[in-house]
């Protein structure tokens, strides 16, 4: 509470769509088991790569069904707000698994497991259509209810008829043309003067008496036909529940894990939003309790100052120093919020590469809450919480102090918040403490695990930046602030000759500070171009996921064309070789058709000379009768028989005779006969 965990929890809600996913954030609370803490940021990164490529992600409100389903283990069935609720879970459980299965260029490592999970039932889904999304039970429900609903529909248009029939003849007896409704009933207004006149059940008399609302008799046994079917409906629609409570209830278990499931992905997805509108980042998990904040935001101040805050494996202490009204007390809540926040699953508000440890417990004394309480000063107040700390505290314990030691005589104050820091630094209990002593400046100083820290304060304006500026030591500026306000400058050089014991040390400090605004612009510089390459490096990895996509749907696409190709010319060249081989001896003008065949089966589109077979086959010397050659045109394998005058050349292919001129073949290099391979027994 002291921390306001409970706010960050509220700045959730409005992201949340189901009751399941409020009811889990309501339970939300921080957690120290390692595995349990990276599988609630492994679920964030997954929800990140799904937002990616899926940027208006989102689910179906749905109602709690946990005491619905509690109700069907205990054998009492469902009403019809109970069976929709069931209902919108089957109908969300089924979109969310089709999503799962339609899901491209993501890489879950953590939520397939959830997706997975889900099971369908369309037996059910379907049996409860007939309720519709306003909790109606249409007239499909049943053979039997739709047939009791159409009488009453015929039923109801022959009392329509009788009324509009009197409404007709007897006009002039009523005091309205439209009728009524009373006790269920359909009645008329009658003037008081006729009420004689049209005989009827009377069921209501206005207040001024000058209306009688009756029954005509005409419509009573037609109305008490709709009345006995109204009777008959309800009846058949309490079987029909109890109908879709039985179908339901062996699923029970099953039913209440959908709807767990949609209710983590929807505080999942939550989380994530909030982390984008944010800005926030899954951290880092050290479990050396090695922190490192970097541009760290308190979650609950409307434009925060952001800060760097580095609390390494070898440090103990952080002293913040310094004046009141700069920020020291915001930077302990930053702290010890930032990692409730982690340790809760929750992404933290900080840049990229923040690391946060895991504390068993985080002690915190701030404020003066429980002076209220106890009716105790503050001093007692804050050292009786302090001795509870120091008792429950250990090496797994994060603990933060406000104004350690304060309210008291400040010399004493001050040694008292020495010795405790000091017992805790023994201890290797990591904390943060703020006070406005100045002797801990020196301690911060010359103890080994303890590091000095302030807060900035802009002498020029005389406001605080709430810069933290870790490893320097806070100063009051009393005399700068004294100087801008108008001060006379001898009464400021008279107070500065009182505190010269401590003037080299604000020269230092002064110093120190400065170098530290310099770093921090530095850094600041370095981050933006960090960020720029981060931006340019996720724009050229979208661009080379998309290129490689396109090429690898034209491969695809290439591969399937090339298939197609080469399947036709198998089935052609089977055809041919059948038709040659069903030949007992073939005449000229079959051969060339023959040869006009195969040469259909060559697609233009392919570039033979490129071959590598044929490059590899290739050889520098003149050819001569008996060589062996490829037909650059065809690709088959011949043999030169023999050189004609003009210089072209007679081969067999195959079971045919050409003729080639040089540029139409190929001579293939000699091989060496291979030896034959021993058998292996």
């Amino acid at each position: 509470e002291t921390l306001e965990f409970h706010k960050v929890r509220q700045k959730i809600e409005p992201y949340l769509l189901t009751e399941q996913g409020f009811e889990e954030l309501r339970q939300l609370e921080p957690m120290v088991e390692v595995h349990r803490i990276q599988q609630a940021f492994n679920e964030l990164t997954d929800i990140a790569q799904i937002f990616v490529e899926n940027p208006y992600f989102s689910l179906a409100a749905t109602s709690d069904i946990g005491p619905a389903m509690r109700r069907l283990e205990l054998d009492t069935d469902l009403n019809i707000t109970e069976l929709l609720a069931v209902k919108r879970i089957l109908e969300v459980s089924k979109s969310l698994l089709d999503f799962y299965e339609n899901l491209e260029n993501v890489s879950l490592t953590q939520l397939d497991k959830l997706f997975e999970k889900i099971e369908l039932f369309p037996h059910l889904q379907g049996s409860l259509q007939s309720i519709n999304d306003a909790g109606f039970v249409e007239d499909f429900a049943s053979e039997k209810l739709g047939r009791i609903r159409r009488k009453i529909r015929e039923t109801e248009d022959q009392v329509r008829q009788v009324m509009q029939d009197i409404l007709k003849t007897k006009g002039d007896m009523l005091s309205d043309s439209i009728l009524a409704s009373r006790n269920g009933r359909n009645v008329l207004p009658v003037k008081n003067t006729y009420r004689n006149k049209i005989a009827g059940v009377v069921h209501d008399i206005s207040a001024s008496g000058s209306t009688v609302y009756i029954e005509p008799r005409a419509v009573v046994t037609l109305n008490e036909e709709i009345s006995h079917l109204h009777a008959e409906e309800r009846h058949e629609l309490n079987r029909i529940l109890q109908e879709m409570s039985d179908m339901l209830r062996p699923h029970s278990g099953i039913l209440r894990n959908n709807a767990w499931i949609i209710g983590h992905l929807d505080f999942v997805r939550a989380k994530h939003v909030f982390a984008r509108d944010h800005q926030a980042i899954v951290p880092i998990l050290s479990e050396k309790q090695d922190i490192a904040l970097l541009n760290v935001r308190h979650p609950l101040i409307a434009n925060p100052v952001p800060n760097d805050l580095y609390f390494g494996s070898q440090l103990t202490a952080i002293v913040i120093t310094g004046p009141n009204t700069g920020g020291k007390t915001i930077m302990l809540k930053t702290l010890g919020l930032t990692h409730l926040m982690a340790q809760s699953g929750l992404p933290i508000l900080a840049d990229k590469g923040s690391r946060v440890a895991i504390f068993k417990e985080i002690f915190a004394d701030i404020g003066d809450e429980q002076s209220i309480e106890q009716s105790l000063s503050t001093f007692s107040s804050h050292m009786t919480h302090t001795v509870e700390i120091l008792r429950a505290a250990d090496q797994d314990s994060l603990i933060l102090f406000d104004e350690l030691g304060a309210g008291t005589d400040p010399q004493e104050g001050a040694s008292l918040a020495m010795a405790i820091l000091d017992d805790l630094r023994l201890r290797g209990i990591k904390t943060m403490a703020t006070t406005h002593y100045p002797e801990l400046k020196a301690y911060g100083i010359e103890t080994s695990g303890i590091e000095n820290a302030s807060m900035e304060f802009d002498t020029n304006s005389l406001r605080p930046t709430y810069k933290f500026m870790q490893g320097v030591p806070g100063r009051s500026n009393a005399f700068e602030i004294a100087r801008r306000l108008g001060l006379s400058d001898i009464i400021i050089q008279s107070a500065q000759s009182w505190t010269d014991t401590d003037s080299d040390v604000n020269r230092i400090i002064e110093k120190l500070e400065s170098q530290t605004v310099e770093s921090r612009r530095r850094l600041d510089k370095i981050r933006d171009v960090e960020q720029e390459n981060y931006k340019m490096n996720r724009v050229l990895r979208k661009l080379y996921d998309e290129l490689n996509r396109e090429r690898e749907n034209e491969l695809n696409k290439a591969r399937l064309e090339a298939k197609e190709i080469v399947d036709m010319a198998l089935a052609e060249s089977e055809d041919i070789l059948k038709n040659l081989h069903a030949a007992a001896s073939l005449k000229p003008h079959q051969i060339i058709e023959a040869k006009a065949e195969l040469k259909k089966l060559v697609p233009e589109v392919v570039d033979l000379s490129k071959n590598k077979v044929l490059k590899k086959a290739k050889i520098q010397r003149e050819a001569k009768v008996g060589d062996d050659i490829i037909v650059t045109a065809y690709g088959q394998r011949g043999t030169l028989t023999n050189q004609l005058k003009d210089g072209r050349w007679e081969a067999q292919v195959g079971l045919i005779k050409m003729t080639l001129a040089k540029d139409e073949f190929e001579l293939v290099k000699a091989e060496k006969a291979e030896q034959p391979k021993k058998r292996q027994v």
